[in-house]
């Protein structure tokens, strides 16, 4: 965990760079099949910040947003392909940002595991973190995402 005045990340490239400031809202594991399949991985560790709080430093016009969902669009750099970002109506206020593209950390270790009931099987997950499947009341709002 790093206690600083801000969090600073950037695509594979470098071409995209950004930065946000403390706090923030979460630090999860995402399982869901969105995240896996944007990600090419078995779960995409996400954290959570006010749009706010965000801003870019470098190449905001190479940030390309694909709508995955009615109420949901990934961001990622135009150059390099890495996903970087996510945002939905479904939390609005907020710009959740791929926790791998930060160079140093953030305020907060990864605090659980989201639609765990989504894991791929090859994956053993070892940790203690709390995991919560897709019926869980803390993710009924994301339950109303329709492809």
């Amino acid at each position: 965990m790093r206690d600083k005045t801000d969090f600073r990340g950037e695509c594979l490239c470098g071409a995209v760079r950004f930065a946000t400031n403390p706090p923030t809202l979460f630090c999860a594991h995402c399982h869901c099949d969105f995240c896996r399949r944007a990600h090419g991985a078995a779960f995409v560790t996400w954290f959570g910040v006010p749009e706010n709080q965000f801003r870019f430093l470098a190449g905001e016009d190479l940030v390309m947003w694909y709508p995955s969902s009615k109420q949901g669009r990934r961001g990622f750099c135009a150059r390099c392909g890495s996903t970087l970002f996510f945002t939905s109506s479904l939390c609005p206020g907020e710009v959740h940002i791929a926790l791998a593209n930060v160079k140093e950390g953030i305020d907060r270790p990864p605090e659980l595991h989201v639609f765990f009931d989504a894991h791929v099987d090859w994956f053993e997950c070892s940790d203690d973190l709390p995991r919560l499947d897709k019926d869980n009341e803390l993710l009924a709002n994301y339950r109303k995402v329709e492809a």
